[in-house]
């Protein structure tokens, strides 16, 4: 994409041949051993044969000394995971036909009657180092459209519809996600804690859907806002909770703004700060400490993305009202954006050219 505008049909067939590589990647490893393999039916593959994704992450040893690789076959894997055991590695079939996730919300109730909660929801929840996922799909299927029509679920927060499809807990660090599609609608992928890296990967969602207070970066990757029946406002991509102290939050790098076709023009922002309540010796109240970070580097916005680029969100002060956490007094900006998304004005800021080639230039983790 040297120099001109990547259009969307580009971009789908590039993502298509992408994962159309992913079935021959396994095949030429078919020679070696996975760890644990779970599939429908016969594969070629070799090795010890699991039931269930759950199963074959149990069976992962605790030290982490070298990655356990499980070799996950084409399917809808209806399973809610937590992957707790260090350098586990999913190698996916196919991107679009191997599928991993479940339907919970945070306003669905666990078994012992208690909501799940945004922390609790996710259909995949890493809370161990060094976890690598490549060539599948990672999806909530909860029903949020139908939910908007007929609300029915336990207010949790703002609301009981958030639903996370991949979530980097407390114990991730190191998570390398590629070649990946990352499904849901509001909250979908939950960059809470530790390093994570995204390379060519494709994240759909509506409200907040890169969301939390971890270092989480995406490479030549595509965010696809989804559409929202009734909604003026149709989304908002980060919601970046970032500690004050700490360097970097979000950062997307070369990546492609895109949407459905329901979506309008001028609807949707880049995000909004999140600084979420939490409890302190003199109450609850949303955490001072909290000044989100999200920068867009080089990336093509459509047109769906507002001119203003951010919005505020509200939190709860100490005194127990609401107010409002305006975006110029978090941690907003871009460089190099391009488009008819990419205006420029003095809402969004920009960074300068040092700061900009340094981002380009860095990496999470190696």
């Amino acid at each position: 994409m040297s120099g001109g505008l990547p259009s969307r049909r580009r971009f789908l067939l590039q993502a298509s041949l992408a994962s159309l590589s992913l079935p021959g990647c396994l095949a030429r490893r078919a020679a070696e051993p996975f760890d644990a393999v779970v599939a429908q039916g016969q594969v070629a593959w070799e090795g010890q044969r699991y039931a269930t994704l759950a199963a074959a992450i149990a069976a992962a040893p605790a030290t982490g000394a070298r990655p356990f690789r499980i070799a996950v076959g084409e399917g809808v894997w209806d399973e809610k995971l937590v992957i707790d055991k260090p350098s586990v590695q999913l190698i996916g079939a196919q991107r679009s036909r191997c599928r991993i996730g479940s339907d919970r919300a945070a306003g669905h109730r666990r078994d012992d009657g208690e909501p799940w909660g945004s922390w609790g929801c996710a259909s995949v929840i890493v809370r161990a180092p060094g976890f690598v996922a490549r060539g599948l799909t990672f999806e909530n299927r909860f029903d949020y459209r139908a939910h908007l029509a007929s609300p029915v679920l336990e207010t949790v927060g703002a609301n009981g519809a958030q639903a996370v499809a991949l979530m980097f807990d407390t114990g991730s660090d190191r998570a390398l996600i590629e070649d990946c599609d990352i499904d849901g609608h509001q909250d979908t992928l939950f960059a809470e804690s530790g390093r994570s890296w995204l390379r060519r990967c494709r994240v759909r969602g509506s409200v907040d859907f890169v969301f939390g207070a971890g270092e989480c970066v995406l490479d030549d990757c595509a965010l696809v806002a989804r559409f929202r029946p009734g909604k003026e406002r149709q989304g908002w991509l980060t919601a970046p909770s970032t500690r004050n102290a700490q360097a970097q939050g979000l950062l997307l790098r070369r990546c492609n703004l895109l949407r459905e076709a329901e979506v309008p023009d001028a609807s949707v922002a880049l995000g909004r700060p999140w600084r979420p309540t939490r409890t302190f010796a003199d109450g609850r109240y949303g955490d001072p400490d909290v000044r989100g970070s999200a920068v867009f580097v080089d990336c093509w916005m459509d047109a769906h993305i507002d001119a203003n680029g951010w919005d505020s969100m509200q939190y709860t002060a100490r005194d127990g009202s609401r107010v409002a956490f305006a975006p110029q007094d978090a941690r907003f900006a871009e460089a190099g954006s391009r488009g008819p998304g990419a205006a420029r004005s003095g809402t969004r800021p920009q960074l300068d050219p040092a700061q900009a080639q340094q981002l380009r230039r860095y990496q999470p983790f190696r």
